[in-house]
């Protein structure tokens, strides 16, 4: 037998009430969310921002608040362009718990600002890094290390660059960013004069690689090899076989005619 009939009463009153009110909000706040998006795709910024917000007030925690801060974000950054906004609101993202669907996004978007927009090529790193380690997204890896890799090409750091693009080409094989991989590390070896380094990612990428898209621009950092070396014969007839199919023309019309005014005032040729 109950000792407290009336006050047990109404407690079951309070909780169901209780429930009936949480399930309207849940309900008024998807229709905000729905609104919300509807107003951001008709262009309608200002209106959208303004009903996301209202969402963010009804259920400041959970999926709806995740998208609506996502959405925010988005907004800020590709609509009206403030990106000081747009990574608050990020990073808001990021920080709920447990992380929901949006969070990967959403630090992609951080590494992105921070990397291209502010400039902080330091923390573009960390960001990008985050990505790999914090994110079970094994597909999306091989970009974001090709993009750490980049940035401290960026920074001048050739020999990070080239360890970074090593880590890239190792752990990620038969992909297409450890192809552009191996075209990159020969840029870089050759721009460095390591010309039989370079060779040494040629011959491996012939393997790993054949009939690679990046084939042409790779002959085309190993006949500048030759031209550096001065085998300016051997540089000229590499360069010549790719006339109608290299990706910038208008390079390779300058390499030809270059080497062969070198080669008309007598210049070095060894073969």
């Amino acid at each position: 037998m109950l000792k407290h009939p009336v006050q047990t009463r109404w407690w079951s009153i309070w909780v169901l009430m209780w429930m009936v009110l949480a399930g309207c909000g849940d309900h008024r706040a998807e229709n905000l969310l729905q609104k919300a998006n509807d107003e951001w795709v008709k262009g309608r910024h200002h209106s959208a921002i303004e009903l996301f917000n209202a969402v963010l007030e009804l259920t400041p925690q959970g999926p709806q608040a995740e998208e609506s801060l996502y959405r925010l974000g988005e907004i800020y950054y590709f609509s009206l362009g403030e990106t000081g906004k747009a990574i608050s609101y990020f990073q808001e993202v990021v920080r709920m718990k447990p992380p929901g669907e949006f969070a990967y996004g959403a630090q992609k978007y951080i590494a992105e600002i921070v990397e291209l927009n502010f400039r902080d090529l330091d923390q573009a790193i960390i960001e990008y890094q985050k990505l790999i380690h914090n994110y079970k997204r094994p597909d999306a890896n091989p970009e974001h290390q090709f993009r750490i890799a980049s940035i401290y090409f960026k920074k001048h750091n050739y020999e990070q660059a080239i360890v970074e693009f090593e880590t890239l080409v190792e752990n990620y094989p038969r992909n297409i960013w450890s192809e552009e991989a191996y075209l990159r590390m020969a840029e870089i070896l050759h721009n460095i004069h390591r010309c039989p380094e370079a060779r040494e990612k040629y011959s491996q990428f012939r393997v790993v690689y054949p009939g690679s898209e990046f084939t042409g621009q790779m002959e085309f950092v190993m006949a500048s090899c030759l031209e550096d070396e001065g085998k300016l014969k051997l540089a000229y007839n590499r360069f010549k076989s790719l006339e109608g199919g290299f990706k910038y023309p208008a390079l390779l019309k300058m390499k030809l005619e270059g080497i062969q005014n070198r080669i008309k005032k007598g210049g070095k040729s060894r073969r």
